[in-house]
Parts: C-alpha cells; sequence; structure tokens
C-alpha cells in the first residue's frame, strides 16, 4: 500500500463495545515502539490521561490485558504489549491486509476519480 493512491482506515466495532481502529492501534504501536505510556502518549500527540484511559478500556473489554507496566525506581519503570496486544495488533494488521487485497482494485478505481490538483478558492 505504500505507492498507492489512497490509504485504507479501518474500524472495527465488537459486540461488547470496543471499538478498534487506528487511534488504539497506533497507541498500542507507540508503546511498543517507546516502551512507555508517557512516550507512546507524546508520539501520538494525545495527553497521558487519554492514553491511559484508552489502554485501560482495552484491558477492560478483552479477555486479558493488552499492556502491562513496570513501576519506576532504579529499573526506570515503563510498559510493554502482553501477548494480547502483540496478537491484537498482528490481527487488526491481517484484516486491513485483507480488506485491501480483497478492495485494491475498487479502491485504485475510487482514487482514479479523484482530482489531482484542488481547485483555486
Amino acid at each position: 500500500m505504500a505507492d498507492a493512491p489512497y490509504r485504507l482506515s479501518l474500524r472495527i466495532y465488537l459486540p461488547n463495545g470496543l471499538r478498534l481502529g487506528p487511534g488504539k492501534i497506533g497507541l498500542l504501536q507507540a508503546v511498543a515502539a517507546q516502551g512507555s505510556i508517557s512516550a507512546a502518549a507524546r508520539a501520538q500527540r494525545i495527553s497521558y490521561k487519554r492514553a491511559w484511559d484508552l489502554l485501560e478500556e482495552m484491558n477492560r473489554l478483552l479477555e486479558a490485558p493488552v499492556i502491562e507496566t513496570m513501576q519506576g525506581g532504579k529499573t526506570g519503570g515503563g510498559a510493554r504489549l502482553t501477548a494480547t496486544g502483540i496478537a491484537l495488533l498482528a490481527h487488526y494488521q491481517a484484516v486491513l491486509d485483507a480488506a485491501e487485497d480483497k478492495a485494491g482494485t475498487a479502491l485504485q478505481a475510487i482514487a482514479a476519480l479523484c482530482r489531482l490538483e484542488t481547485a483555486p478558492s
């Protein structure tokens, strides 16, 4: 999709009320990359409280937590994805890849209908 003239965004609505989309998935990816909730929040340009609330929502609505935190001190604390968090990222990416594979031709046709320049205002 890197060379594609479009970007696909996907939101999944689950029966228990959990909604998974680019925001929560991006936050999980940032926690994995940064090793802390506060650094992940900064990377996603959201408040620490917002990041914590989103992670807690996922932890509450999934059968197992998506992250685990380590207390600060000499080791510095931090956060990392659990096996559930890692699996959630992989499954979300698989759904996104499958959607793009299945709809690729139609998405390219939609992109071809778009103007490449914007009209003067």
